[in-house]
């Protein structure tokens, strides 16, 4: 997305500067390749050099393991606005639930910026040509990740990803910098700790702010589904878990009709979509929030409908009822207490709850679907 003026890079900023970012993977492999973007950018942006490394904690990377990547055989690549890159191909031993830590030295770069400002992660930045260090005592520090879009891993024929269409609460609003809570995280750990799914990675696609139809942050999850989950390599899932942006706007009894219609229509789009690429989706209820400045007769009603569009109607290949899991049996109009931060956002423990609900055989071919709605 096109980063605000607020999440911009500190000083020195990127121009002829250092930036290392950390990123944690799923699945591993011997071979990767990375894939930037300076799609919402205005104008052109250099990479003069890239290096890619295990990360050993904070800043600090394993010099062992440091290799630079190319593009068609050249350390440095240029990205004109609206455009992305690819690396070529460098063998490297990533081990299932590594991070790594890809250091940019970068040369012209635009006044603003395409990136992510919920990383949750932190990023580190140095003044002059700095890749090369083991770390970056004395960096400039920021949560957000700039031009880094995706790391393709080989794996084999049997492995597969899910993609997670995604607001806040899957950008992971609420969990602990650097700490990797998301439920998205806990879903991966999981994938990988069981036999049947330890070849299965997952993608958080989440933007915080993002809505289905309109309005929000980043583009809306309609226009950008099929570049961020449908185009990514190696899909064989998909999770729609986004909506509650859209219906936290809602005020009156027609807001919520005609939110709940068009919510409806879009899902009913991403579902054939999906079809079409032989890529089943799973549909995510959304949770209570009453308590948050969302919460409304009418934005409840809406919701409601929602989720019991995405419970029965039988559209989606599988249901994962993350409202189910997180409603407080003493008021289910509202989220479990101790396991939320606004009554919109849960804890890092709600977090985990969430991630640990998902039934794994959503992700095993040929295993009955035990979340499955009725048409």
């Amino acid at each position: 997305m096109n980063v605000k003026a607020a999440d911009l890079p500190p000083a020195p900023g990127l121009t002829n500067n250092t930036l290392r970012q950390i990123v944690r993977v799923s699945i591993g492999g011997k071979t990767l390749r990375v894939k930037f973007s300076n799609e919402f950018s205005p104008s052109a942006v250099t990479m003069k050099s890239v290096q890619i490394a295990v990360s050993n904690g904070g800043s600090a990377i394993n010099v062992s393991t440091n290799k630079e990547l190319k593009f068609n055989g050249n350390p440095e690549v240029t990205m004109v606005a609206g455009t992305t890159v690819t690396s070529d191909p460098i063998s490297f031993k990533l081990a299932p639930s590594m991070q790594i830590a890809i250091t940019i030295y970068f040369g012209q770069t635009s006044v603003t910026l395409t990136g992510h400002p919920g990383s949750r992660t932190t990023s580190y930045l140095l003044a002059g040509n700095t890749a090369a260090n083991v770390d970056f005592t004395g960096a400039a520090v920021i949560d957000r990740w700039y031009f880094i879009n995706t790391i393709d891993v080989q794996a084999p024929s049997t492995a597969g990803c899910v993609a997670v269409l995604g607001n806040s609460i899957t950008d992971g609003r609420g969990t602990t910098t650097n700490m990797q809570n998301r439920w998205t995280d806990i879903l991966s750990e999981r994938l990988l700790a069981n036999r049947e799914t330890k070849n299965v990675g997952v993608l958080n696609l989440g933007i915080g702010g993002n809505s289905v139809v309109a309005g929000g942050l980043g583009q809306p999850g309609a226009l950008r589904y099929e570049r961020d989950i449908l185009n990514q390599s190696g899909v064989r899932w998909a999770i729609v878990f986004e909506g509650v942006n859209d219906i936290g706007s809602i005020r009156n009894s027609a807001a919520a009709v005609r939110t709940t219609n068009n919510l409806i229509a879009a899902y009913k789009v991403m579902i054939e979509k999906a079809h079409n690429k032989n890529i089943r989706i799973y549909g995510a209820t959304i949770p209570a929030f009453k308590g948050n400045s969302y919460y409304n007769q009418y934005s409840d009603s809406s919701r409601n409908a929602v989720n019991e569009w995405i419970r029965h109607s039988g559209y989606y290949d599988g249901v994962i009822d993350f409202c189910k899991t997180m409603a407080n049996p003493q008021d289910t109009t509202g989220i479990i207490a101790s396991f939320q931060n606004d009554h919109l956002h849960p804890t890092a423990e709600g977090y985990k709850m969430m991630g640990e609900s998902i039934d794994l055989n959503l992700f095993v071919s040929g295993k009955k679907i035990l979340q499955k709605g009725k048409k």
